[in-house]
């Protein structure tokens, strides 16, 4: 299990066996589905075509308010405003990327081959995978050593695991990008 690498003519790759890539590609189409805009009956067409959404408001979903942050966490009136102008664009932004990787993945074997292009997409996806699972595990700083000891019974095992493969698959991504 490797993470991101340059091959010799300087591209980046991710080598992965079946089952990571099967992985990585439930985890593409989850995030999709997660954060794919509702269509709105009856919507200004204006609006819908400028991407505001008038019906837009906090999140419910503890992930789906983690990966959308209110921008003015001590101003509801201000935050609701924001959301309204920019919550459709980032969900249509976070739906790319998830896409690029889905795209990537269908392309490629055992060993991808990112575009300069794809590089962005990868890091804002595995950014977004990562924080919708550390939201459902419940992982802070103070608690990750807890977590990662878990029982192999307990249903946030497995999930632990993944949101620490995912985090070393973004930091060997960024790494590369460090000059």
């Amino acid at each position: 299990m490797g993470g991101f690498s340059k091959s010799l003519t300087g591209r980046v790759i991710l080598r992965v066996d079946e089952v990571e890539k099967g992985l990585l590609v439930s985890l593409a189409d989850q995030v999709c589905e997660f954060v794919t805009p509702e269509p709105r009956e009856n919507a200004d067409p204006l609006a819908a075509i400028v991407g505001i959404d008038m019906d837009a408001e906090f999140p419910d979903d503890p992930a789906m308010a983690r990966l959308f942050p209110d921008a003015y966490p001590d101003d509801p009136e201000a935050a609701l405003d924001f959301r309204r102008f920019t919550q459709r664009s980032l969900q249509e932004t976070k739906l790319a990327h998830a896409r690029t990787v889905l795209q990537s993945l269908s392309k490629s074997g055992e060993k991808i081959t990112l575009g300069s292009g794809d590089i962005p997409s990868w890091l804002g996806f595995l950014n977004d995978a990562r924080l919708a699972i550390g939201t459902r595990i419940e992982i802070t700083e103070d608690n990750h050593e807890e977590l990662a000891d878990l029982p192999e019974d307990d249903p946030r095992h497995g999930m632990f695991h993944v949101y620490d493969w995912l985090t070393y698959l973004q930091e060997s991504l960024v790494q590369l990008l460090l000059p």
